[in-house]
C-alpha cells in the first residue's frame, strides 16, 4: 500500500508540472520538483526506524545535497544555450552524477575520520 501511495504522489507531481508548464506562469513548474515530497518520506522512515541522530545526519546530508542540484541547474542553464535540449539535459545530468558521487565520497571520507 505504501508503494501505491508513493506512485500516486509521483504521478500527481508529474501532472502538476505538465499543467503548470502550459500556464502563463510556466516557470513555476520548476518549483514543483523542489517540494520535499520524497524528503518527507525519507525523513519519516529514517526518523521512525533509526532515531533522531540518524534523522539529523540525513538532514545535514540533504543540505549538502543541494550542491549537485545547483551544479545541474547551472550547467543546464549554460548548456541549453549552446546544445540541443536532449544533449544539454544529458550532459547536465552527467554533471549532477559527478557532483553527487564526489559528495558521497567526501561525506564518507569525512565521517570515517578523514
Amino acid at each position: 500500500m505504501a508503494l501505491l501511495i508513493k506512485a500516486v504522489l509521483g504521478a500527481v507531481v508529474v501532472v502538476l508540472i505538465g499543467v503548470l508548464a502550459k500556464t502563463r506562469n510556466y516557470y513555476i513548474a520548476g518549483l514543483v520538483p523542489l517540494f520535499p515530497t520524497f524528503a518527507l518520506i525519507a525523513h519519516y522512515i529514517v526518523g521512525a526506524e533509526r532515531g533522531t541522530d540518524a534523522l539529523r545526519t540525513t538532514i545535514l546530508f540533504g543540505i549538502w545535497a543541494v550542491i549537485p542540484y545547483l551544479i545541474y541547474m547551472i550547467s543546464l542553464y549554460f548548456l541549453s544555450g549552446v546544445l540541443r535540449l536532449p544533449q544539454a539535459l544529458l550532459l547536465a545530468v552527467a554533471c549532477w552524477c559527478v557532483a553527487a558521487l564526489l559528495l558521497v565520497k567526501l561525506w564518507g571520507w569525512y565521517h570515517a575520520g578523514g
